[in-house]
């Protein structure tokens, strides 16, 4: 099962422009789950001119898990010409990566129950 959490469907079912393994261990229990893989992706969108801001970013979590993956919106806008290495920084560093786990392991299993997931006007596949 995948879910995408991203307002923006199209901007997603490509390739990413870049990504960042947050965690690798494939074996990392949570409840009923168990977390395979965490990363931040990268999606640029060159149709959006960003004159001095840099280009316009869209930075997506991806966590999958022996049960299905979740790839939800991240953070989006004119994040600078790195913006994968401060979020990746900021999830290592701090409490982000036990609630990315979190809000995506919730996601799944509303999906898998066979209800909408919470999500901030997002759909899924």
């Amino acid at each position: 099962m995948r879910v995408t959490e991203v307002r923006d469907q199209s901007k997603v079912e490509r390739a990413p422009d870049g990504a960042v393994v947050v965690l690798d261990s494939g074996r990392m229990p949570h409840d009923e789950f168990v977390i395979r893989k965490v990363e931040l992706r990268l999606y640029v969108d060159r149709g959006v001119s960003g004159d001095s801001r840099g280009p316009y970013s869209l930075v997506t979590s991806y966590v999958e898990t022996d049960k299905g993956s979740v790839e939800i919106t991240y953070d989006e806008g004119f994040l600078g010409e790195r913006p994968l290495e401060p979020a990746g920084r900021l999830l290592s560093e701090h409490l982000g990566l036990s609630a990315l786990v979190l809000r995506s392991v919730i996601s799944l299993r509303a999906r898998i129950a066979g209800r909408d997931a919470p999500a901030d006007g997002a759909g899924g596949k």
